[in-house]
Order: structure tokens, then C-alpha cells, then sequence
């Protein structure tokens, strides 16, 4: 079992932040728009994905992440959780905790905060975002106690690891051929990245494991070869092809077997999900 731990928190990254998987060698040459309206979710929302990995002919239920859309002062308060089983908690444990703080008329961030424990690997992170003059002001460290204070100046507007995936489902699939890219300016551990997320399909049908089958969008990000993905590595992230434009499933092999995270519950969605008959 302890071959497969490094790969248990791939999934987790992926949903709570794709950016983690990019490399800067890839990066942008279209400008994020600074402002996009929600039509897409609603305060009450709450997803919840299991996160499986595979080696050899058996998928391994490892842990879960679960996303929730709330209300807080006068924002959208996005709040996410990442854990593995209490099963694998000896093995590799992973308790992490999100929040971003969004502007209800743009989805850009004001502030953001993680608190994470990945093994050994434990952070705080808390940002403020001062996105009319393109200034960020962040406290990091390993702990809340220890977190220094550094400030940063942008030359554009920039979302946190939560808010880039809600206003990424805001996007209008039916002006994007395949081929097309989604550029993203994420600011993270002391850094912007500004990225890109490629339109690979659309209208395809996928079937997911206990919710059925479903038309969906298909975008892949580019990734990292190494360690983990090798060159010929291709991830699929499969969007609802409906008005919530939700993520279904995320796939990808990986060096040693492919890990996926499937939506396993759903609710308070804007719109009800759109199961092909």
C-alpha cells in the first residue's frame, strides 16, 4: 500500500486547485476578463466527489472533497473540504480546509484562506485581495502563529484556487471550439500563474458511476511530466453540458496506475442536473 501514497493527494489538488498541476512554462497569452456574471450556481450549492485510485485492476476509494456555496457579507463565500478515510489516515492523512470570499457582480476574490495537513506537509495561507489597484497582501507560513506578512503588486486583476473554478463555470462553452483556451490568472504561495485551460470537446457523452449517463464539455489541462504524469499523461475534466456546468468526473493516468475524482452527491444546484434518457 505505501507505493500509492504519493498519488492519493492528486485528485485533491485537482479539484481545490488545478493550478497546482501547471507548469509556468505554459503560460497565457489572452487576458482573464476582470469581471464575470453568475448564472450558473447558488448560495446553498454543495458537491461532493470521491476520490478513487487505481492500481492494476482494483479502484481504491481513498478519500472525498466536498465544495459548498454560502453567504457571508453581502459575498459568496465558498467554502471547501479535502480529507482522506480515517482507514488511510495511517498511511497518508490529508485534512484540508478552503475558503474564498468572492464579489457577487465580478467573482473575483477579496479574500482567501487555506489550512492544510498533507502528510507532513502543513500550511496556512490567508490573502487579501485589492483587485481595483491589483494589490495582494498575504500571511503564510506553517502555521496561523508563525505566518509572516508580504505584500505584492499585479498588473491585472487575479483569483485564489477557489473563486478561478466558479467563475470558470460561468463561461460561455457555446462561443468555444475545440482547440480553444481558457486563459487564468491564479495568485498562489506567494505567486502568480497565469495559465491556460484547453477546450478539448463538447457534447460528448460520458457515463458517470452511480448518477448515469450525461452530455458533457471536455477541457485538459496541461501538465507537469515528472514524477507523477509521464509525456504521453492526457487529464480529462468532464463538465455538465447543462446550465449548471458542473465537473462530473476528472481523470488521469499518472506514472504508476490513474487516479479520478467522481461527483458522488449533489444539492441546492441552480438548475436540476440533466441526465440523458
Amino acid at each position: 500500500m505505501r507505493t500509492i501514497n504519493k498519488y492519493y493527494l492528486i485528485p485533491f489538488i485537482l479539484l481545490i486547485g488545478l493550478v497546482q498541476l501547471f507548469s509556468q512554462d505554459f503560460s497565457s497569452t489572452k487576458e482573464m476578463p476582470c469581471e464575470m456574471t453568475n448564472n450558473n450556481f447558488q448560495v446553498g450549492e454543495k458537491l461532493t466527489y470521491t476520490v478513487y485510485y487505481n492500481w492494476g485492476y482494483l479502484w481504491i476509494s481513498a478519500g472525498e472533497v466536498s465544495f459548498e456555496v454560502k453567504e457571508a457579507d453581502d459575498q459568496y463565500h465558498f467554502v471547501c473540504h479535502g480529507r482522506t478515510y480515517k482507514r488511510y489516515d495511517p498511511i497518508f492523512k490529508v485534512r484540508d480546509y478552503f475558503e474564498s470570499k468572492v464579489d457577487t457582480t465580478t467573482l473575483l476574490p477579496t479574500h482567501f484562506k487555506r489550512e492544510v495537513e498533507e502528510g507532513k506537509y502543513i500550511r496556512f495561507d490567508s490573502i487579501s485581495f485589492n483587485q481595483d489597484d491589483y494589490l495582494v497582501k498575504e500571511y503564510i507560513g506553517n502555521k496561523r502563529e508563525t505566518a509572516k506578512e508580504q505584500s505584492f503588486s499585479l498588473n491585472h486583476c487575479a483569483h485564489d484556487l477557489l473563486s478561478i473554478i466558479y467563475s470558470l463555470r460561468n463561461t460561455d462553452v457555446d462561443v468555444l471550439s475545440p482547440g480553444d483556451v481558457l486563459p487564468m490568472d491564479v495568485f498562489f504561495d506567494k505567486e502568480l500563474f497565469s495559465l491556460n485551460l484547453n477546450y478539448a470537446d463538447y457534447h460528448a457523452k460520458k457515463d458517470i458511476k452511480d448518477l448515469g449517463e450525461y452530455s458533457v464539455s471536455v477541457f485538459q489541462p496541461t501538465l507537469v511530466t515528472g514524477n507523477v504524469f509521464t509525456e504521453e499523461a492526457v487529464m480529462n475534466i468532464y463538465i455538465s453540458d447543462d446550465n449548471n456546468k458542473i465537473p462530473l468526473l476528472i481523470e488521469s493516468p499518472v506514472s504508476v496506475g490513474s487516479v479520478k475524482a467522481v461527483l458522488s452527491n449533489y444539492e441546492g444546484l441552480m438548475y436540476p442536473l440533466e441526465e440523458i434518457e
